[in-house]
Parts: C-alpha cells; structure tokens; sequence
C-alpha cells in the first residue's frame, strides 16, 4: 500500500487536485489503537482502533458512482475517472492523510452478546474535512481482511455491493437519514460464496463499496469496552464522541460541563430521538433493515449496513427479508420500533458506568418513545394527506394497514393511490359523508371510484373478498377529507410527497444484478437515475412502479436474502 505523490488532475480537467483533500483522523489521533498492525486475528483490548491496509486488488474498474456525494465532498466528474481516485477506492493506494484503520466493537446479534466483532470486512481510510467544518468519514467495504475478520475473507460480492451502493443513495433521496455511498468498484478477482448457506459455495465476482458518513460509531463501540469493565476507555470515547459528532450539546448557551453526568444525558437523549426518527421514517417508506443487530446501529442516527434488507410489497408487518431471521422473524417490519428501544436499552446499559443511577438513562427511553409516537402522528398526517393527525386518525391508519394486509395490497400503490379519493367522489352510507341522500353503492364501487386502488392488489380474489370493507373504509376516509383544512390541491401535494412511488424493491434490485454478472451496468445505472426521484412519476418508467411479479415472489434475491456477501 502506497501513498500517491502526483495526484493533480491532468490537464483540461478542471477542479481542485486530489491533493487538496484535506484528512483530519481525530479518532486515531485522540483514542487509543491497538498496538499491532496489520491483518492478523486477534483478540484486541484496551483499543478502539486497528491500523490495517486496504488488500490491493488486481483490475480495478469503477463501475457507478455518486454525483451527489462526489460534489458533496468537492470531487469532479475529472476526479472521479481518474486512475488515481480508481485506486484508492479500489484500495491500491492512498491519499495523503490517510490513515487507515478497522474500528474495535462488540454487539448483540440477534438478542444475544456476541462479544467482540469490529469492522470485519470494513477498512476506514480517513476522516476528511470540508472547508466548512463538515466531517466525512471514508470507508471501503469489502477492501480485505482486518483483525476483526474472524474467519472470513474481508471481501464483498458484487451483489451484495450493487445493492448496498444502490440502497444508500435511494434512501438518501426517500428522505431516510443515511450512510451514503460514493462509488462501486469492481476488484477484478472472485470471491467464493454460499449464498443460501446450504452447501454449494460458487465462485462470484468481487467488489467494493466507499461509503461515506460523518462517522461509523455504533452502540456496540460502546458496548465492547463496557462489558470489559474498561470504564476509563469507554469514557473517553464518550467524551470524543460528544466532542466531535455533537459538538452542539457542549457549546450551546447553558450547555452542562464536559464530562458531567448532566451532559451525557443529554447526549443519550439526542441518540435516542435520532434512533427513533429514523427508524420512523423506515416504517413511512415500507423499508425492512433485516439485521437490526447493535453493531448495526449508528450513534448518528444513520442507516447502517445495508445487507439482507427489503421492501414491503404486499404489506405484511410480519415480513423479514433476512434467511437466517425466517423462524423467529425477530426484525420483521413491525418490530422494527421495538427492536430499536431493545438496541437503545442495551446501549443505556453500556453507558451506566457513566452514571450514578439509571434515572437520566430511563428519561432518554422516554424520549425514544416520545419521539417516535410524534413522528408517527406527523407520518400518518402526511400519507393520508391531512393538515394533522387527530386521535382518531391513528385507528384510521392502522385498520388501513389491516385491510392492506388482509387482502394483500401494494403498500407503495396503495397509498400512492389513495391520493385519488375525493370527498365527493365516494358514496355515503346513512349520511356518514357530504353525499347523504344517495345510499350505499355496491362494494366493488370503491375501486371504480378510485381507478388506481383496483391494481394494487397481488391476489383479485382477495381484493374482491373485502370489496366491501374497503367501501367502508374509503368512506370513513372522504368523511376525514371532508372535515379537514387543507385544500385538494394541498393534500394531493403533501401525500406525494410522503408516499414514494418508486423504492428499490428487491426484484429490481436483483435484475441489476442479473445483467451486471454480464457485464452490463445499464440496470444499475437506470435504477441509481430513477431512484434520484422517488416521488416524481418520470414518464417511460411506468414499469418501476408496478406490482411485483409473479416469477418474484420466491426467487432468491427476489424474496428473501442471507447475510451472504
């Protein structure tokens, strides 16, 4: 591994050199490293931190990147196709100031300790610093194997890498906050996996993600020192945290003091609320993590580590993409807020050592739920295009969800289509709306009068069985429209603005990886365009927008995934 010398753009390029980066790596410079580098397994105490090499790869080629993220970090289109950012996004090589190191934490997989884990197959590269004080960390995914690698390789698939890459900016443009993703880079070597886990490992082609966030710290940094009893060394990354990730806690009018028991509450309390807005925002777009382990929880608030994750076609809260979750569905869609105050909880437990009782720590689960219950009221507002939510509201929403899932509805469609109603335009039964006097139409009216709702459904049957409910429901729902404030130009323009109409459903997904096994990247450049405006309807891309296929809804990559990649 090597550090560029010449890294100015060749001439006519335009921009600033890549040598003007500037990489500032407060993390290793103020919190202690493990005193070994390189690659080898070990156990590592006493550290947050591993100095580590990217592995050098032999044929690097950059298959897509970011514009959005490139600008964001003051990279050129010039820059991007350079051989020198190549390499150092492929791994091969260095920009001056970085550092590179494999983050050391522990987590619970799955409701159980798993002891220490650390970045297995995740190489950091350094911290860079934006001429207006904005911090982004640089990490390549899949760059090879580090102390934490346990048995593994340290290498990604290009499948896996397609969809962490396409699913980081999609939820960025959703709205969802999120780690992004700067490039995709094919290694030119293959990587041998067992997708299914059942015994028939095969050769795949092999790449790396750079994935880009203000920071990579996750709940299981601080768990990992804390079940070690090393209370002195989870302080200080306590203090280094607040420091640099929430500098605005210790420096705003009336701020506790550095180090005070009142200023880690306080702290505590913004990651609880940053968790639960999150994961609100999860729920609005149908988005399912799949593996809501510790270590996959940003302190920042951020979509981590996208692996088995899904999106809810027919809505079901019981689903869960990941494989290995299938019997006891523990990060199933509808347990995704629950789970998150379990993760939150065992983060408070780690943090107890920095307080004389668990009160502050309990006021800060509150908040989590306090928060969550507020972004949830503001969500059913926006999708059902209401100027608020009411207390009944709520019940309208959640007998929605149970009659989509009853009769197997589109989340996505459905309430894209609803969009359509309109007061006027649903028959009353006895007067329940501002059409009185013209008595129940037969159920099947609903979907005439709501042309869009009718295809939503994956099976006719089912729709057709509850016709007549959602005849109801639709005129409980005109009754809502008819007593609220917001015009129908006002409510058509809130909901499609809350309710996407294109998201990356795995089908999707998995036909971009289809063709890029061949070689053709079209797929993955069409998705990464179109997912760019999830909630515009972009003529000649009707077919994105449609219900999925039948000859999807068992495949694997289609249905459900492993954390194989």
């Amino acid at each position: 591994m090597s550090t560029l010398d010449s890294l100015a753009p060749t001439p006519g390029q335009g921009g600033a050199p890549l040598d003007a980066l500037r990489f500032e790596n407060r993390f290793l410079a103020e919190l202690p490293g493990d005193p070994v580098s390189g690659p080898r397994r070990r156990e590592v105490r006493g550290a947050l931190w591993s100095r580590v090499s990217p592995e050098p790869v032999p044929a690097p080629t950059v298959l897509v990147w970011s514009r959005e993220v490139a600008q964001m970090l003051g990279l050129n289109a010039q820059a991007m196709g350079s051989d020198t950012l190549r390499d150092v996004l492929a791994g091969n090589a260095l920009l001056p100031g970085m550092d590179p190191f494999a983050g050391n934490y522990g987590g619970h997989q799955f409701g159980h300790w798993a002891g220490q884990l650390g970045d297995g197959r995740a190489i950091s590269l350094g911290e860079q610093l934006l001429a207006d004080g904005r911090r982004f960390e640089w990490q390549l995914k899949g760059a090879g194997p580090t102390p934490y690698a346990r048995t593994a390789d340290g290498r990604a698939a290009l499948r896996s890498s397609i969809r962490e890459f396409l699913c980081s900016e999609a939820m960025h443009h959703l709205g969802v906050p999120t780690t992004r993703a700067l490039s995709l880079v094919a290694t030119g070597q293959a990587v041998v996996r067992d997708v299914m886990y059942d015994g028939h490992p095969a050769p795949e082609p092999g790449a790396v993600v750079c994935r880009i966030a203000p920071s990579f710290l996750r709940f299981g940094h601080f768990e990992l020192p804390s079940a070690r009893g090393e209370t002195d060394l989870l302080r200080r990354l306590a203090d280094f945290t607040i420091a640099r990730d929430f500098p605005h806690l210790a420096t705003a009018a009336g701020a506790p003091a550095a180090g005070s028991e009142a200023l880690y509450a306080e702290w505590f309390g913004e990651i609880c609320a940053r968790t639960a807005r999150m994961v609100a925002e999860w729920m609005r777009v149908g988005f399912v993590h799949g593996v809501m382990n510790t270590d996959n929880m940003s302190i920042l608030g951020l979509t981590i580590d996208y692996g088995p994750y899904g999106w809810i076609d027919d809505y079901d809260p019981d689903w869960t993409p990941n494989t290995t979750d299938a019997q006891g569905r523990r990060y199933r869609f509808g347990w995704q807020p629950a789970v998150a105050r379990w993760n939150l909880v065992r983060l408070a437990q780690a943090l107890s050592p920095l307080f004389g009782d668990a009160a502050p720590l309990q006021d800060g689960l509150a908040r989590f739920g306090s928060t969550y219950a507020d972004a949830d009221r503001d969500i059913v507002a926006r999708k059902l295009g209401l100027a608020e939510c009411r207390e009944d509201d709520i019940a309208l929403v959640r007998d929605l969800h149970a009659l989509m899932h009853a009769s197997s509805a589109d989340m996505t469609l459905c309430f894209r289509a609803l969009a359509e109603v309109r007061p006027q335009a649903v028959p009353s039964a006895g007067g329940v709306s501002g059409n009185a006097g013209k008595g129940a139409d037969d159920a099947a009216d609903a979907f005439a009068r709501c042309p869009s709702l009718r295809n939503v459904f994956y099976d006719p049957a089912q729709r057709d069985t509850h016709a007549d409910a959602w005849m109801q429901w639709l005129r409980r729902y005109a009754a809502r429209l008819a007593d609220d404030a917001l015009t129908p130009e006002l409510r058509a323009a809130r909901m499609a603005a809350a309710n996407p109409l294109y998201v990356l459903r795995n089908y999707l997904a998995q036909q971009a990886i289809d063709r890029a096994g061949h070689g053709d990247l079209g797929e993955v450049h069409a998705l990464l365009e179109l997912l760019r405006r999830p909630y515009d309807a972009q003529p000649g891309r009707e077919a994105y927008a449609g219900l999925r296929p039948d000859w999807a809804r068992e495949r694997v990559g289609c249905s459900m995934l492993s954390c194989s990649s």
